[in-house]
């Protein structure tokens, strides 16, 4: 059962709205032009049903089958939202946004589940409901969690849900699944180390804040190597140093740092978060500075249910052939609000390969555009695969 020959045909339709959305970035629940676009195009399609500002701009969209003796319900979702970047690839569909571009290919993911929603509503060839979830606020914003919150499982009866991504570096159309946590829980670090500043010829005369937060970023990546399990991944980046004073002659009285902690399970992630405090407040006062902590969980593990991640590595591998399907890939240290949807359903999130273009969250990021087929149909086959028609 390979790429539906439909797609074929409305691929290069498929790739224009896709550039089109990526010459208009929207970030974070800010995707009111998204968000319309995406609405008029499922009525347009002859959707069941078209709901606006589900999770604040987040649109579902209700196809049925030609038969419900199943009753069962498969959400779908793609995430539509961009990242505050300057795009640097000089395309002729680059971002028309100053600061913002779609740099992680959520275009692409947008423009893939309109092109299967297409495809479903001329068919149904399925028994059952499909729903098609387009989320906005992925990056940082928790819009998955918004919209469970809003009540969206519920109110369209979702049993299950799906997700994808695609990953630069992997083949176009290789997939990659694995049952149990696909993707890292995702925390934010804010330390406020306050001292007392003065004039850099005169350091006694001052609690220096810079050495301590120094001290304090080396003493973190203790907490990975000495701290926790090392056959249980975890990550500790402190990203950024931040003083009040620019002067070359001038001890500032505080530093503030920033960074994230990820991990895969609950009880390194309690681990992480205890240390981060501890050797935080310690290592200022050894220098006789203060420490404020600001640990913050944004995003849970994202995981995969074990028959819903064996199903997907199925559906996956009657598109594209087993070859080309990992079903037990290793799992990955980034994160994905795709989590708060699979705590309150069961379901499974791959990863899709995007061939040997930029790195995700790269100013020279693209989608790559021969995904299209291969992403609707996954989608599509996995409706009526799940859902097969009587």
């Amino acid at each position: 059962m390979p790429v539906v020959n439909r797609f074929a045909d409305l691929a290069p339709a498929i790739a224009e709205w896709r550039r089109d959305l990526h010459a208009h970035p929207e970030i974070l629940f800010e995707t009111h032009r998204t968000s319309a676009l995406v609405a008029e195009k499922l009525r347009g399609f002859g959707c069941d049903e078209v709901a606006t500002g589900i999770g604040r701009t987040g649109v579902v969209g209700v196809i049925r089958g030609r038969t419900a003796a199943s009753g069962r319900v498969v959400g779908l979702r793609a995430d539509m939202d961009a990242l505050p970047i300057a795009e640097a690839t000089g395309l002729p569909w680059a971002s028309a946004t100053r600061g913002a571009m779609h740099a992680c290919g959520h275009d692409g993911h947008t423009a893939m589940l309109l092109g299967a929603a297409q495809y479903l509503a001329e068919t149904r060839h399925f028994d059952g409901t499909a729903v098609v979830i387009f989320q906005p606020a992925e990056e940082g914003g928790g819009g998955g969690r918004e919209m469970v919150e809003d009540g969206m499982m519920e109110r369209f009866g979702i049993q299950e849900v799906y997700g994808m991504h695609n990953m630069p570096g992997l083949p176009v159309g290789d997939f990659h699944v694995r049952p149990g946590p696909m993707l890292a829980s995702s925390d934010t670090i804010a330390i406020r180390v306050t001292g007392c500043g003065g004039h850099a010829a005169q350091p006694h005369n001052t609690v220096d804040p810079v050495v301590a937060a120094s001290a304090i970023v080396l003493a973190l990546q203790s907490i990975v190597a000495r701290n926790a399990d090392p056959l249980k991944p975890a990550v500790v980046s402190i990203t950024s140093v931040r003083t009040e004073s620019n002067a070359f002659n001038v001890i500032p009285g505080r530093v503030d740092l920033r960074g994230t902690a990820r991990t895969l399970d609950a009880d390194t992630r309690d681990l992480i978060e205890t240390r981060v405090r501890a050797l935080a407040e310690a290592t200022a006062a050894a220098y006789g500075a203060t420490a404020e902590v600001d640990y913050v969980r944004t995003y849970p593990v994202t995981v995969n249910a074990a028959a819903e991640a064996g199903f997907a590595a199925r559906v996956a591998a009657d598109v594209v052939g087993a070859a080309r399907v990992s079903a037990d890939a290793p799992p990955v240290m980034g994160a994905e609000d795709f989590s708060f949807m699979l705590q309150s359903r069961p379901g499974a999130f791959v990863f899709v390969g995007n061939g040997t273009t930029a790195a995700l969250h790269h100013p020279e990021y693209d989608f790559n555009d021969d995904l299209i087929p291969v992403g609707c149909s996954y989608w599509t086959r996995l409706v009526e695969t799940a859902m097969p028609a009587q």
